[in-house]
């Protein structure tokens, strides 16, 4: 169940914002509208030039929008932009710890500045030290630390004192895997503490995992949005894939399952298929159909010597919405 509420806390309506040089126009923001709720954890998805990082720039006050308006916890980012950053943390796309200073005096550096006690701020980054398996390079200088550890570094400046709303603009990017598990951990921790959270990111399996709602921009705009499951959804139904012992038998197959839809698969069109013998079927209501299916091939008493399911992955969304292939 979700987390959230019905209450808005990040809005952006309508907002524009162009960026001009001597050889073209920049459309980066054309109209876009979105809202955020209270609680929620919302994954913005689009290729490279979407516009996905002067969206957060606006929302956290680093660019004036040209028109439109943007709220953030009901602060506006033109009128008000002193209200909007008490209220959120940013963590850009680029590291901006000191590389003078271990990792540990970043950290109390950052709760200080936030109003901490120098007791309270060196509890909360031992914390977020061992939270992102840097402790035992904690009280080394930053200029030694990989790329890779100065971003999870960059990451426990951000939630130092814990924001009501969270900007993380493409956060994991250069991390390893386990680096980005230990990550998304710490993301919804934050979440379930209340914290609203607004992720971009081009790894579409990071926001398939954390995301409650995604929202995907392309030109400066908003192109799609929903769950996970709702925008996979938009791509048709997935498939139930099943080779008879006989190749011979795919046709008599395909015709018993008719009332299906059934369709005998052509050579490479289904990764994975058996050529000419393979019979698709459309799970167009799900597991019920799946358990109709098989009943009928039970019943009729076909033997098979495979059975697989086909599904949607984001990455076959985000392909079919932007035409961009993801990274």
């Amino acid at each position: 169940m979700p987390n959230h509420s019905d209450d808005p806390v990040v809005v952006l309506d309508d907002v524009t914002k162009t960026y001009r040089t001597r050889d073209r126009t920049v459309h980066a923001l054309d109209h876009l509208s979105l809202t955020v709720h209270r609680g929620e954890l919302l994954g913005v998805l689009g290729p490279n030039g979407a516009g996905k990082t002067t969206a957060v720039n606006v929302l956290a006050t680093l660019t004036r929008p040209d028109s439109g308006t943007a709220t953030v916890a009901g602060h506006d980012v033109v009128t008000d932009p002193a209200g909007v950053r008490d209220a959120i943390s940013l963590t850009g796309q680029f590291a901006a710890v000191d590389g003078e200073l271990t990792g540990l005096e970043n950290l109390v550096l950052f709760g200080r500045l936030r109003g901490m006690t120098k007791k309270d701020a060196t509890a909360r980054a031992r914390e977020l030290l061992a939270s992102l398996s840097l402790s035992d390079v904690g009280g080394s200088l930053v200029r030694t630390y990989s790329g890779g550890m100065r971003r999870r570094l960059d990451i426990a400046v951000s939630v130092m004192t814990v924001p009501e709303v969270l900007f993380l603009d493409e956060p994991t990017t250069g991390l390893d895997p386990a680096a980005r598990r230990e990550l998304w951990d710490v993301v919804r921790d934050l979440n379930r503490q209340g914290v609203t959270i607004v992720l971009t990111t081009q790894y579409l399996e990071e926001a398939d995992e954390l995301a409650d709602r995604i929202v995907v921009i392309d030109h400066g705009t908003v192109i799609a949005e929903g769950t996970a499951d709702e925008l996979k959804d938009r791509l048709g139904p997935t498939e139930l894939l099943l080779t008879p012992d006989h190749e011979g038998d795919a046709a008599a197959l395909t015709d018993l399952l008719t009332p299906w839809d059934a369709r005998t698969t052509a050579p490479g069109s289904v990764p994975g298929a058996e050529p000419g013998g393979t019979v698709t079927v459309p799970l167009t209501e799900g597991a019920k159909t799946a358990a109709a299916v098989m009943q009928a091939v039970g019943a009729a008493g076909v033997p098979l010597s495979g059975m697989s399911m086909t599904s949607h992955t984001l990455d076959d969304v985000f392909f079919s919405l932007t035409e961009h292939g993801a990274e």
